[in-house]
Formats: structure tokens, C-alpha cells, sequence
């Protein structure tokens, strides 16, 4: 009785110990969080357009409340926030009028960028107004333009962005996937048109997670997050042509700012 005694004492001494632990690794985690300088850089992938409840003092940038950024920045209540992120950025937008916010004191910086170099919204529109072989041709040409112009324009907002913030921790996230392929889907382009645009989705990934890479900085791979909320799937996370409002196709909807870029996000910092 007595050893059954001491050995539940032990493993109550044991829980509390382990539980204190916890606790304070929390609170400490928390603390950490809370005294974190955040600037979010980047595109409409990052602004969150698409997710609606956008901010009307960003105007044409269509910041949103629902964006990753700024869903983190609610969850983790950092010592500052600054939303520099804005819709139809290029690497050229960055550096020439981003890059204000971040200091010495900059801890933590998010960047999405380099869809609009390449010319994604050109791409879809063409694919989808247009023939399948001048579908083809055009992601080529996109293809053409990551492989050889879009590298150097990337290594100059990461390195402006170091210069700025050379104590950051910089999370580049990157772009899902745009279609579910196989099976039946109404997205009016062909599994030819789709595979192709998902090849080179992935393409302009591996050049700016290499990038990336190189600079020091982390990646977060948005892909395999929407594996599974493609548009043509049963659960799509993103939105499909809108002729309605035509800027929020191909942009993540407010469930994939939450449940695809966020987790990415804060799995990363």
C-alpha cells in the first residue's frame, strides 16, 4: 500500500512537473510572439484578395482582414504590424514601395511575389478566352521568363529586404496549385490547358523556393497545404473565372487564407 502510495505521489510530482513545464514553454512561446515587429510584403496572394472584408483606407491594394497576415497578426497579438502588401505587385513594387516599415528591430517579415512578374494573370486570361495552343504557348513563355529573368528580380527584393532587416526571419510563401486534375470539371479548359498550368505553378515554386534558399530565408510550400481544395475539387479553396469581379479569380477564397496560408505561416515562424 505504502509503495502504491509513493509511486502515485511520484507520477503526480511528475505530472505537475511536466505541466509547469508546459506552461511556462507556452507562456514563453506567447511572450516571444507578442514581442515580435511583423511586416507583411508582397501581392494580392498576400493582401487577400478574394477573401472579401477588405480595408478601404488600401484602395486599389485591397488589404483584407481575413489575409494570413492579417489573421496572424490578430492571433498573436505582435508588438507591431505593418500590412505593406498590395494587389498586382511586382518584385519592382516591393523594393520601390514596400520596403519603408522594416528596421534593425525587424523580427519577422512574409512575402508572397513574383506571380504578376511572370505573368500569371495574362496566362489565365489567355487560357481561358483562348485556343488550347495559345494556351500552351503562353505558359511557355511564363515558363521562359522564371527560368532566366525572374531568379535575379527575386534576389532583389530578397537581398533589399536583408539589407533593411538583417535580423528578420523571412517566410517566403510560395502558390498553390490551381486545378484538381482527372474527373469531370466545369472550369471551361481542357485537362491539357490545367496540367500545364499546374506544371508551371510548381515550376515558379522550385525557382523561388531555391531562391529563397539561398538567401537564408524559410519557404512555405502553399501546394501541398491545397492539395485537395483545387478548383474542380468537392472543397475548392479557390476562386474559379469570376466574370462578376474578375480580379478575384484564381485567388484564394477566405478559407484558404485561413486553412492554407495561415497554418503555412505560423508553422514557419
Amino acid at each position: 500500500m505504502k509503495m502504491s502510495r509513493l509511486v502515485a505521489f511520484s507520477s503526480s510530482l511528475l505530472l505537475g512537473v511536466v505541466l509547469a513545464l508546459t506552461g511556462a514553454a507556452t507562456a514563453n512561446a506567447a511572450t516571444s510572439l507578442q514581442a515580435v515587429d511583423y511586416v507583411a510584403l508582397g501581392d494580392s496572394y498576400s493582401s487577400g484578395v478574394g477573401s472579401g472584408s477588405y480595408d478601404s483606407a488600401s484602395g486599389d491594394c485591397k488589404r483584407s482582414s481575413k489575409a494570413y497576415p492579417a489573421l496572424w497578426a490578430a492571433a498573436n497579438s505582435p508588438a507591431s504590424f505593418a500590412f505593406n502588401a498590395c494587389s498586382g505587385a511586382r518584385t519592382g513594387d516591393v523594393t520601390a514601395g514596400q520596403l519603408a516599415s522594416l528596421s534593425s528591430s525587424t523580427d519577422l517579415v512574409s512575402i508572397s511575389i513574383g506571380g504578376n512578374d511572370a505573368g500569371f494573370a495574362d496566362v489565365m486570361t489567355t487560357c481561358v478566352l483562348q485556343s488550347e495552343s495559345t494556351c500552351l504557348s503562353r505558359i511557355a513563355t511564363a515558363r521562359s521568363y522564371v527560368g532566366t529573368t525572374l531568379p535575379g528580380n527575386l534576389d532583389s527584393v530578397y537581398s533589399a529586404i536583408s539589407a533593411k532587416a538583417p535580423s528578420a526571419h523571412v517566410v517566403v510563401l510560395g502558390y498553390p496549385r490551381f486545378y484538381q486534375l482527372s474527373g469531370s470539371c466545369l472550369a471551361g479548359l481542357s485537362e491539357t490547358e490545367r496540367a500545364a498550368i499546374n506544371s508551371a505553378s510548381d515550376y515558379l515554386n522550385a525557382t523561388t523556393a531555391k531562391r529563397a534558399a539561398d538567401h537564408g530565408f524559410s519557404f512555405g510550400d502553399i501546394a501541398t497545404k491545397f492539395t485537395g481544395h483545387e478548383i474542380c475539387s468537392s472543397n475548392s479553396w479557390l476562386h474559379s473565372v469570376n466574370w462578376l469581379d474578375i480580379g478575384e479569380s484564381y485567388h484564394p477564397t477566405a478559407a484558404g487564407q485561413s486553412g492554407g496560408y495561415l497554418p503555412v505561416l505560423s508553422s514557419a515562424v
